[in-house]
């Protein structure tokens, strides 16, 4: 898939964005740009996810979906979210990895970067653990999410295997939206492989921030006992004094 040069936007595209316009909602507009304060509001049309997966599925296969997503960067928020709604869908493993390096640097919010879940990778391909890597030593904050996010979806069962906890250990950074994927990250290990995770808590190998809201994410869920709650916060790292 080549990325077309941002000069005359296609027909297309112009159609797909027509499509958009007559779905959005005024209303919805507001309350989403509250959820999002990284993307700017003049780019966010209100459009419910609902009908974008609407309209994923309507576009899946079809020349037009392809001519769109050869087009980047999008106008919208919703482009995008459409963007990755018809990338999610792709079926082979080779195409969606190449799609998604074209998209990933041009996501700029947590919802969008969320809404990712490739169908390709439900597969579990073998050569996605070492993508997965590379994703997470990326310089872009939302292409890191993403990584992560990957191995909270596919690869805390039966594909677990405890390096993965390591790469998500490993990463510093000062940026909220990967520190809360990496505690959204722990905090569902705890629930789905306790004791092989619970040694990054009681051996403080993460940091403060990220220890704490790991926690607190923790003690949240039902998947985790009353007991291990009770442990956990235990665990909680309060301030020296």
């Amino acid at each position: 898939m080549s990325l077309t040069q941002k000069n005359q936007q296609p027909s297309a595209c112009a159609s797909i964005q027509e499509q958009l316009r007559s779905l959005s909602e005024p209303e919805y507009k507001v309350f989403q740009c509250g959820l999002m304060p990284t993307v700017d509001p003049n780019r966010v049309l209100g459009v419910r996810t609902p009908a974008l997966r609407k309209l994923a599925k309507s576009l899946k296969g079809s020349s037009l979906a392809a001519e769109f997503l050869a087009w980047l960067p999008h106008d919208y928020y919703e482009e995008n979210n459409l963007h990755g709604l018809l990338i999610s869908e792709l079926s082979q493993y080779e195409e969606t990895v190449e799609a998604l390096e074209a998209f990933l640097p041009w996501v700029d919010n947590w919802a969008t970067c969320d809404l990712l879940s490739p169908k390709a990778f439900k597969k579990l391909p073998p050569e996605l653990p070492a993508q997965v890597q590379r994703w997470l030593e990326s310089s872009h904050t939302y292409t890191v999410r993403f990584a992560l996010g990957i191995l909270l979806k596919f690869y805390l069962d039966e594909a677990f295997q405890p390096q993965y906890l390591d790469w998500a250990c490993e990463l510093h950074s000062s940026e909220y939206y990967i520190n809360m994927m990496v505690a959204w990250y722990f905090a569902t290990a705890l629930a789905k492989q306790y004791e092989t995770t619970l040694p990054y808590l009681e051996n403080r190998r993460l940091s403060k921030w990220v220890h704490n809201k790991t926690i607190q994410k923790a003690v949240e869920s039902f998947r985790i006992t009353r007991e291990q709650k009770a442990f956990l916060r235990s665990l909680r790292w309060k301030d020296e004094k």
